[in-house]
């Protein structure tokens, strides 16, 4: 320990490391962790990933063997933000008990604070309405087990206790969730269900955006169950059930399949849509009678997705729950205008 001054440990200050014999054949993030025993191993493991910590002047993976005499330079991630502020924003309860919560969440809103969205987040809600979460996710994430996307809405579960939360992410992880979201779809696909079975990865250019990749080292499998429930004359509602739960598994696999979420912004190649467009698309094919009130100006401005059930066990008592998510106002009207 004398090969590093603690005291001076600020993040962002690159620090020399030098292996001794009795770390030698030591992994990296084990190392990191007996050298700064100060910060999680999260935080350590986060740092390598990043390409914070270099051996010998190259990039390094956690589980790399340290051999006597390697220099290993770490420079640290900023310290994590403290735990979101509390904001009295209202929430949709579907369930509570002591052990979890089930909430409805509303298009627009962000799961938790991350970089460009520190306030309005639904864990800034949680933390004004309940006094206890668990902390198994750190301070930017209280009782969050999982998460849908920003303009996504429907079903999510918290977690009260760090005993639930662990058993609620088992179930996730362990896939014997059951997921079904309500879709709202360009085209109209000719088969009444099928199967996308593609890998999912880094896109190979766009940061923000996720991609088929069959080949790329860092894909993961993905697997997505759909039905149709309705046809229209230029798109179509779907009920779409997700076997593994990767980062924007239905657009990029609906989008892949040929049919992309409608007004999805980031995959479908636009961003909105008025009622006098989706009217034109319904089953008559034409505008039908004219727009009246409110509907001369209402435009669908957010991805068509909803959360609308979910299945799962109780963490504590094993039993069976199901949760069922209301259909948001916006797709709502899209569909009522679809089937005018």
């Amino acid at each position: 320990m004398s090969q590093l001054d603690h005291a001076n440990d600020d993040p962002g200050q690159p620090r020399l490391l030098v292996v001794d014999e009795e770390s030698a054949g030591a992994r990296l993030d084990v190392y990191l962790a007996s050298q700064f025993p100060q910060h999680s191993r999260a935080r350590l493991r986060r740092a390598i990933t990043d390409g914070g910590v270099s051996v010998e002047g190259r990039g390094a993976k956690p589980s790399e063997r340290l051999k006597q005499g390697q220099t290993v330079t770490v420079t640290l991630p900023p310290d994590p933000r403290p735990g979101p502020a509390p904001e009295p924003i209202p929430l949709d309860l579907l369930y509570e008990d002591e052990h979890l919560i089930a909430v409805n969440k509303p298009p627009g809103m962000v799961v938790h604070p991350a970089k460009g969205h520190w306030e309005g987040t639904l864990a800034s809600a949680l933390a004004h309405h309940f006094q206890q979460l668990s902390s198994v996710g750190g301070p930017t994430r209280p009782g969050i087990v999982h998460r849908l996307d920003r303009d996504t809405s429907g079903v999510l579960v918290v977690a009260k206790t760090d005993e639930a939360h662990h058993a609620l992410a088992e179930q996730f992880q362990e896939r014997t969730t059951e997921k079904h979201y309500t879709v709202i779809v360009l085209g109209v696909p000719d088969r009444d269900r099928d199967w996308i079975n593609e890998p999912i990865g880094p896109h190979p250019y766009q940061r923000e955006r996720m991609a088929i990749r069959r080949d790329h080292p860092d894909a993961r499998d993905a697997r997505t169950f759909y039905e149709v429930r309705e046809r229209f004359n230029r798109f179509s509602l779907l009920d779409v059930q997700i076997l593994t739960g990767r980062t924007h598994q239905i657009r990029v696999h609906l989008t892949h399949a040929g049919y992309p979420v409608l007004c999805d912004r980031l995959y479908g190649g636009r961003a909105e849509i008025d009622a006098a467009e989706l009217r034109a698309g319904s089953r008559r094919g034409d505008a039908g009678t004219t727009l009246e009130g409110e509907l001369l100006t209402w435009r669908l401005t957010r991805q068509a997705l909803h959360a609308e059930r979910l299945k799962l066990r109780h963490p504590v008592t094993g039993d069976e729950l199901q949760f069922t998510a209301p259909l948001p106002a916006d797709m709502a009207i899209a569909l009522k205008l679809l089937r005018s």
